[in-house]
């Protein structure tokens, strides 16, 4: 059982190639040529297998543990392909076969990779400056009594106004699309940082404060030492949410005008009715988005050393 188990992503490759090369695809389906669907099946199969056989130490445990989810999910594209490929149960325009869209990933490879550096110049230069000023709002509520007077009434009258209601007033204040679209991001950012910065300096006990006083820490020794330190955990919370809140708001920061771009590329797409196409933006996004975010972790787990694992992605 625990063979089979551990198997279970060969096993279920193996199923869905047989299925693929035996039943003979609907009249009313027009394959693109090479099988890229079996290909990609092929490459998760033998991927995992590598993993498994030469994985050391917790990656191999990992991967075994992951078998169940891995080949359930080639199951699933065996039976999305079986609906749209064989049968053709579902409008081709909207559900376009795992095939087709596999075929686009490859096709279309160099100009998602230029979309996607694009994108990526406007998602960091507008990711850094909303958590830098982020982080720098949030310190500056929580320590200043003054600064928090005037400004925190404003962080809750315009924090919680979506980015893509500024579109507007942005196009007419920012000189280019790319600046326009990395302030709505950065807007996106900078509120759930500001807010859960703040907080987690408010939390912060009285105590560690008097005891650094006791040993004649300065103000500015108190914030760098002892504030910014323990309100870290609640920093990386915001940056988090900032970050998939950033996400988001790129799809719509991309229609301001922008050439190149996966958000635009997935608009651009839909209008032609390229849903294929539609779905490999979205694969491309969702990776780059997990990418991130496992990265972002991965930082987080070296800086605060005394709390990793304990917030797990």
């Amino acid at each position: 059982m625990k063979i089979i188990k551990t198997q279970w992503p060969l096993i279920s490759a193996a199923f869905t190639a047989a299925v693929a090369l035996l039943v003979p695809d609907s009249s009313e389906y027009s394959a693109p040529g090479t099988s890229y669907f079996l290909l990609f099946t092929a490459l998760m199969a033998i991927t995992y297998e590598l993993f498994l056989l030469f994985g050391k130490g917790q990656v191999r445990t990992k991967t075994a543990y992951r078998s169940a989810f891995w080949g359930t999910v080639i199951l699933a594209m065996n039976i999305f392909n079986v609906i749209t490929t064989k049968y053709v149960l579902l409008p081709p325009l909207y559900f376009p076969s795992p095939e087709k869209i596999f075929s686009v990933l490859i096709s279309d490879s160099l100009f998602l990779g230029n979309c996607l550096l694009y994108t990526l110049r406007i998602q960091l230069l507008g990711w850094l400056f909303g958590c830098v000023f982020g982080i720098l709002t949030g310190i500056a509520l929580g320590f200043s009594s003054g600064f928090k007077y005037w400004v925190q009434p404003l962080v809750r009258i315009l924090g919680p106004i979506p980015p893509t209601a500024w579109i507007p007033i942005v196009l007419v204040v920012f000189p280019s699309i790319i600046m326009a679209s990395s302030f709505l991001i950065a807007l996106a950012v900078w509120f759930p940082t500001t807010v859960l910065t703040a907080n987690g300096i408010a939390n912060i006990k009285n105590s560690y404060f008097e005891v650094g006083a006791t040993l004649g820490a300065s103000k500015a020794c108190s914030i760098l030492k002892i504030g910014i330190p323990a309100a870290m955990p609640f920093m990386f919370i915001g940056i988090f949410n900032g970050t998939c809140s950033s996400f988001i708001t790129l799809v719509t920061a991309e229609m301001l005008g922008a050439k190149y771009g996966i958000g635009w590329y997935i608009n651009w797409q839909k209008e032609m009715m390229s849903y294929a196409n539609v779905y490999a933006g979205l694969i491309v996004m969702s990776l780059v988005c997990y990418l991130v975010i496992t990265a972002l972790f991965k930082i987080r787990d070296r800086i605060l050393v005394w709390q990793a694992g304990v917030i797990k992605w």
